[in-house]
């Protein structure tokens, strides 16, 4: 039996186009999840595992829908062939019933680890000189320190009239960010 398991990192991506892929390559069965391949916590990966049985085949669109790291994709993959389940990437031509798709298949592997290593490396890389240009990443702050200061005047006025919920509402805030930067 042809398995399949479709996976997107986010909410806001489609497994359409990995769906239509694995129903033409005749999947009988497909386990769609969005989360992070990075993740451990990947239910329905888990569920396609346990459902595999020798002589199934699991097919994915792309090796890196099935993992994020080579040290998982090939403990996953050598799982796989103890039980005697075959691995099929579609689009990485990888079929691991040859030798050739083996080789293919940790080739593969080691590239796409390499290339999350160097983005991963440029990203910091790029913070780092943004950093030493005294640039700050993340959200601007709510409030400046002059509407910090009078919010605590207010606040700490024992003759104030207004809720902290007012004071919050006065400076377009929440009441627990005043709260927070209080």
């Amino acid at each position: 039996m042809k398995i399949g398991y479709a996976r997107v990192s986010t909410s806001s991506q489609d497994t359409s186009l990995q769906i239509d892929a694995l129903k033409v390559h005749g999947c009988e069965q497909i386990y769609e999840e969005t989360g992070s391949g990075s993740k451990s916590d990947r239910p329905e990966l888990v569920a396609v595992l346990k459902a595999l049985r020798s002589g199934d085949q699991l097919v994915v669109w792309k090796l890196d829908r099935l993992s994020r790291s080579l040290k998982d994709l090939i403990s996953i993959v050598a799982d796989l062939e103890g039980r005697g389940v075959q691995f099929v990437s579609l689009t990485d031509g990888i079929d691991t019933t040859t030798s050739t798709g083996k080789l293919v298949f940790h080739v593969f592997g080691a590239l796409a680890e390499f290339e999350r290593n160097i983005i991963s490396e440029r990203t910091k890389a790029g913070l780092d000189a943004a950093r030493s240009r005294g640039r700050k990443g993340g959200r601007k702050p709510k409030l400046t320190q002059k509407q910090v200061a009078m919010a605590k005047a207010i606040m700490n006025n024992p003759e104030r009239t207004q809720t902290a919920e007012e004071v919050a509402e006065q400076f377009g805030v929440s009441r627990t960010t005043l709260f927070r930067y209080l």
